[in-house]
């Protein structure tokens, strides 16, 4: 299988900048290309899908819908905690944001919607959740997988994680 296309169990380097509603969310600016391993989740599923066949140099605009991203907002991704369920360090201000965990020791990522008196509401929904992902990527580099890549479906780069 060739290696000058993006496809399963391909390693990708890409630039990109993502916007929402206008706004520049995020970018590889400053922080380098972002390497994914193609075929195992580990970008959102809508940019994967519209990425697949394109080669180094190929530039593209991908608009990803929220099932595709980071799923429909969801009215039901609420809860109110007592104030004092939270460490006393932690702090708790309007759009914090905290991981909690779950009844099954999950972390889950939440962001205080609103404090009153002694309630806080945790809003469970991805920032992102609902919106619209106007992507603008670059494919820099591809390369094939190393056997631990591989077995851990994903890249092993020094640096920074999402």
């Amino acid at each position: 299988m060739s290696k000058d296309t993006v496809g399963d169990g391909v390693v990708v380097s890409m630039e990109y900048t993502l916007h929402v509603d206008g706004e520049l969310l995020d970018s590889s600016d400053g922080q380098g290309p972002l390497q994914f391993l193609v075929g195992y989740g580990n970008i959102i599923s809508g940019l994967e899908e519209e990425m697949r066949g394109m080669k180094i140099g190929d530039s593209k605009d991908v608009v990803v819908q929220p099932k595709d991203g980071y799923g429909e907002f969801d009215d039901e991704a609420f809860m109110q905690v007592p104030r004092n369920d939270f460490p006393k360090e932690m702090p708790v201000e309007v759009d914090a944001e905290l991981t909690v965990r779950d009844n099954e020791g999950n972390a889950r990522y939440a962001r205080v919607e609103s404090i009153e008196d002694d309630t806080v509401t945790l809003n469970f929904n991805h920032p992102l959740a609902g919106d619209e992902l106007h992507f603008h990527v670059k494919v820099v580099a591809l390369r094939e997988p190393t056997d631990e890549e591989l077995d851990h479906g994903h890249v092993h780069e020094a640096g920074h994680h999402h």
